[in-house]
This record gives structure tokens, sequence and C-alpha cells, in this order.
């Protein structure tokens, strides 16, 4: 067998991980800190980021016009950029996403080119409440699939978190961790085979009745 060089092996995938809670003893920030362990583990590398790394006014398009997309919103988006796929542990707010965080996504998709397009995403949620935050999760969906993300399926909320998390950064249940572990491993296979083994054009359409070769929106396309 002929061994490979290094120069011939891929270069690991890079995954965005961001806790999308201001607080700072956030259980979605210790949610995405056993993400990121997990991901690393399996030869991945991680940019971790944390929705308070990046402050911004409320989305105005006046204010945009005046003074153009704030430089907090253009590193948020370069670093999304930059990765093959990035993953949100987010909370719920009023069965919904936080406000910050639909800010964030705002101000982010006026860049150009935009970066959500055709990136992968997973989700993930943590919440003292029986549902985790799934319902937030669901409604996340909505924007970031409007903007071109590939947002993986599968979901991973834990509820009662404010009990889940042993003083070592893992979950209480094993079994759940188990899945969360399952659920990174099958997201990142597929981030790996999307970006090494294109076989597919990628194209992204608003509506089912659009045609190969039609126009689309500057939302998806710029």
């Amino acid at each position: 067998m002929t061994a490979v060089s290094p120069q011939d092996r891929p270069e690991p995938l890079r995954i965005l991980v961001l806790s999308a809670s201001l607080r700072a003893e956030s259980l979605n920030t210790r949610l995405a800190l056993l993400a990121e362990r997990l991901i690393t583990g399996s030869g991945a590398v991680v940019d971790r980021a944390s929705l308070r790394d990046f402050p911004l006014p409320p989305y105005d398009g006046d204010v945009e016009d005046a003074d153009g997309v704030p430089a907090t919103a253009a590193d948020l988006g370069r670093r999304i950029a930059e990765a093959q796929a990035f993953l949100i542990a987010a909370p719920e707010y009023n069965a919904s996403i936080p406000g910050a965080l639909k800010n964030a996504l705002d101000w982010v998709s006026r860049l150009r080119p935009q970066p959500f397009k055709d990136r992968h995403a997973l989700l993930l949620s943590a919440s003292p409440s029986l549902v985790g935050g799934n319902r937030g999760l669901w409604a996340l969906r909505v924007p970031l699939e409007h903007l071109g993300t590939r947002v993986y399926p599968d979901m991973f909320s834990l509820a009662a978190a404010h009990q889940g998390f042993t003083d070592t950064g893992d979950l209480t249940d094993t079994g759940l961790q188990d899945r969360l572990a399952e659920t990174l491993q099958t997201f990142l296979g597929l981030v790996e085979a999307d970006t090494r083994y294109v076989c597919l054009e990628r194209r992204w359409y608003e509506f089912l009745g659009d045609r190969t070769g039609a126009p689309v929106t500057q939302r998806a396309e710029d």
C-alpha cells in the first residue's frame, strides 16, 4: 500500500461553534463546549465563538445606508465563510429565537457574497424546561433555510439542562451524550462528503416551481 504524503492529506474540516446566548453562565455555552470537545475528537478544527463577541445595534436600513454593515457583523460573516459548516447552540425565548441572534442573522445576511448560502448547519439547544428549547430551534430553521443554509434535519435539545451536566462538562445521561456524539459524527460525515466529493452543481431555489437556469433572488445568490 502506498503511503499518503502529508501534503496530499486533505485539510481537516473547519467548524464554527457558536453559543447564541449572552449569559456568562449559559447552559447553551456549556452544550457548545461539549460539542466542541466531541468535534475536535473527530479530527475537525473548531472555531469557538459566542454571540457576546459580536455586539450589534438593532438592524436599521438607514444605518446600513449611512455607515454600512458593522465590523462585528462582517467579522461573524467572515468566520462563517471560512468554515465548511457551523453549529449554533441557541436558547429558546418565548418559544422562538432570541432577539440578539435574529438581529445578528439580519445583519450578516446583508453581506455580499452572502455567507450563509450553501453552508451546512447543525442546531442544538439547552433549556431548564421539559422541551429543551426545541421550539426555538424550529423557529431558527426558517431564516437560515431562507438564506440558503443546509440545516441538518436532526436537531439536539437538552431538557432539564440545569441538571444535565456533570462537573467535567459531560451530560449526566450517558445515553443522551451518545446520541449527541452520533448526531455530530453523522453531521460531520455529511459535511466532509459535500466538501471533498462534490458531484452535483449547487443550487438554491426559493420556490419549488423554479427551473434550472431561472433567476434566483439576490438574497440567495449574492
